[in-house]
């Protein structure tokens, strides 16, 4: 049986400004009323690569099987067809093997804000960008719900409702030379995490994380 394939897209962007000092998030341990259960999940899993890559790097080894050249098939799951396959895999494995454990990424109430927004905004347009539809960029909509200091770090996946896939397609970054995800997630300055995840029209479904040095909310925020 002919199986029908897709692609999915990530996107990735990081901007830095002067380090000034801040007071982080919230506690990681609970999980916010604000966040979906997948939004959790995600972030749950973006914590538990950076807290425990060494244990994360057997997540990857266990999907090896699945790959026949640039084809990465589960049994009963449409194929998906990579730009790198193995290749990519095995050089994250080894990036996992090696890099130092970081502390978690604790959640913040205004980033995920600032990542819903963009989730509302393209997931019904379609569209595969940092941008907005209104011409907003990154910085805006992080401004829009709070202060940030330091750095600020925006990752998208499309594709994948799943929170460990979505992860896992990051920390790859198959098809993305800088690996800009994944340094993103592994980024030491980063010490905050928003996260929102919905439909899209294109794709299916798509998973903004957004990554702060600190951030501060603006009180009023609901």
């Amino acid at each position: 049986m002919l199986l029908e394939t897709r692609v999915l897209i990530l996107l990735g962007v990081i901007m830095t400004l002067s380090l000034m000092p801040s007071a982080c998030g919230a506690d990681a341990g609970s999980v916010p009323l604000y966040l979906s259960d997948l939004e959790a999940e995600v972030l749950r899993e973006m914590n538990l690569a950076r807290t425990q890559p060494g244990l994360y790097a057997q997540v990857l080894e266990r999907r090896r099987q699945y790959y026949q050249g640039n084809r990465f098939e589960r049994p009963g799951e449409i194929a998906l067809i990579t730009n790198e396959g193995l290749s990519a895999v095995d050089e994250a494995i080894e990036f996992l093997r090696r890099v130092q454990p970081l502390e978690v990424l604790s959640p913040s109430r205004g980033m995920s804000r600032t990542a819903k927004d963009h989730v509302q905004d393209q997931g019904p347009s379609g569209a595969t960008s940092h941008s907005g539809t209104d011409g907003s960029r990154m910085v805006d909509r992080f401004n829009r719900y709070g202060r940030w200091h330091g750095k600020i770090g925006e990752n998208i996946s499309y594709g994948s409702s799943d929170a460990r896939d979505v992860v896992v397609q990051l920390l790859v970054d198959d098809g993305v030379p800088s690996r800009g995800h994944r340094k993103n997630i592994f980024d030491p300055e980063f010490r905050v995490a928003g996260v929102a995840c919905g439909g899209h029209s294109e794709y299916g479904a798509m998973c903004v994380t957004t990554f702060a040095s600190t951030y501060d909310d603006f009180p009023d925020n609901p």
